[in-house]
């Protein structure tokens, strides 16, 4: 999936302040980079549709918010490309951390460690119900 500058910068907003209509989120866009109301409608539509976002209709307006957390929509992300450039018998998700691990320091390896212990001991958890 592709997503362009402004539609990252409206993603990164609604991940921050949980929901917004087209009004908010011009508003909090207005005084940091310009634009329209109308250019901040046609990008919360288009997220939308490539289901980004989700919306209720509150009123007159919309209400957006991100279909998934920061944490699984970045998964989601690195799991389609290493689908899109993975061939059998590769596992490019696991180079894919390799290559990305080798330009961490000593505290965001301990973290990543502890988030893979945690994860295996939940699978552990899973497998035995």
């Amino acid at each position: 999936m592709h997503l362009g500058e402004l539609e990252k910068l409206v993603l990164q907003y609604l991940w921050e302040t949980g929901s917004a209509d087209a009004k908010q989120v011009f508003s909090y866009f207005e005084k940091r980079r310009g634009g329209s109301l109308n250019t901040i409608q046609s990008t919360l539509d288009r997220l939308f549709k490539k289901g980004v976002l989700l919306r209720e209709k509150h009123g007159h307006a919309f209400q957006y918010q991100a279909v998934s957390d920061r944490d699984a929509f970045i998964g989601q992300l690195v799991n389609e490309i290493s689908s899109d450039f993975g061939s059998s018998g590769e596992n490019t998700l696991l180079a894919a951390f390799t290559s990305l691990s080798s330009g961490m320091n000593e505290r965001q390896l301990d973290e990543l460690e502890r988030l893979i212990d945690e994860r295996r001991l939940k699978v552990s958890l899973d497998s035995k119900e």
